[in-house]
């Protein structure tokens, strides 16, 4: 009688521990789909915190659920180090795709190709191109940088002096993007290698480009640096935001000293409230992307290849979704659209 009174609570406790195992296996599987098949888990990882991130995201979002698979979403708002613990996290946890925006891809190429060796890697928005991703996604920055460069002639007809300012200048698309403007206004042939150094003035025919004042993604940075502006050169015409959160900081530096309106904005993507500058006059125009794609095409893309389907892989790795100017005239049409996408 004793060995069985000892005996049932022994059953007991090994059923509770099968059950509570059994729990905790179905609690670190990976999601399935309905057909109870393992998702693919896919990463998709920027280069900093945006409202051009976000718009990104959805179109991140919304390709997962077509496909059926799972997309995380990952904003380093640290910079450099942030982003590379994020990748390594990513490896750690064994996903089965990263598309991600290198912060300095000159000096990232060790730990992306560490990438590639364990997961699919593709890059988007910023290129790295010296790296092993199989594709880029994004833009001809270079020639989006012109496009930039047009609107301000366009604004300034007669010519004037023109202050960039820039998150960073480690970023391959940055880098583009600046030379592109400054290659415009100097009237100069298309030569996406050609690299002015900062620190200097550029003195063109017409226009002057007066220097390139970064920020390091720090808004509050980005508004000193108009506000500098503003305060150093008072003959200065225009001021070019090359990073989304650039052209609302000039605004904002141009409203407290009174002289909205008075200087040219241009800017870059698609900030609400630069839209909304376009709408009233206060911003003359901006270079958008189409971030929606750079995470919708992401997914797809990071889909096919694991799937062993390489056929949505262009010949040259690059994955062109161009460039839109956005005037007065047609910014109605583009936020109406821009909305719709993000469930507005």
């Amino acid at each position: 009688m004793t060995k069985l009174r000892f005996f049932f609570p022994l059953i007991g406790a090994g059923c509770l521990l099968f059950i509570l195992a059994s729990c905790g296996d179905q609690g670190s599987r990976a999601p399935t789909g309905s057909g109870g098949e393992k998702k693919k888990r896919f990463a998709f990882v920027t280069n900093g915190v945006a409202d051009f991130w976000t718009i990104a995201e959805a179109g991140a979002k919304a390709a997962a659920d077509q496909l059926g698979v799972e997309a995380t979403v990952l904003m380093p708002a640290g910079g450099l180090t942030d982003q590379k613990q994020m990748l390594e996290d990513l490896m750690n946890r064994g996903v089965d795709g990263i598309a991600v925006s290198p912060i300095d891809p000159a000096n990232q190429t060790d730990i992306l190709n560490q990438v590639a060796k364990v997961t699919t890697l593709i890059t988007h928005d910023s290129d790295a191109p010296e790296s092993n991703r199989i594709v880029y996604i994004g833009m001809d920055n270079y020639a989006a940088g012109r496009m930039c460069g047009k609107l301000v002639k366009e604004a300034l007809p007669t010519g004037g002096e023109v202050m960039i300012l820039i998150g960073r200048m480690e970023q391959d698309n940055s880098k583009r993007r600046r030379q592109g403007v400054i290659d415009e206004l100097m009237d100069r042939s298309f030569d996406p290698g050609r690299f002015d150094p900062p620190g200097k003035a550029i003195e063109g025919r017409k226009y002057t480009v007066l220097g390139t004042l970064t920020d390091q993604f720090d808004r509050s940075k980005a508004k000193a640096n108009a506000e500098d502006t503003i305060s150093r050169y008072p003959e200065v015409n225009a001021i070019v935001g090359l990073f989304a959160y650039n052209p609302p900081a000039i605004l904002q530096a141009l409203e407290q000293a009174g002289k909205l309106n008075q200087i040219k904005v241009i800017g870059f993507d698609e900030d609400s409230e630069t839209l909304a500058g376009i709408q009233s006059g206060s911003v003359y125009g901006t270079v958008v992307q189409n971030p929606y794609q750079y995470g919708y095409q992401s997914m797809k893309i990071l889909n096919a290849i694991v799937n062993g389907d390489m056929s949505l892989i262009p010949e040259n790795r690059f994955m062109n979704i161009p460039a839109r100017q956005i005037r007065k005239n047609n910014v109605d049409e583009f936020w109406s659209d821009l909305k719709k996408k993000m469930g507005k």
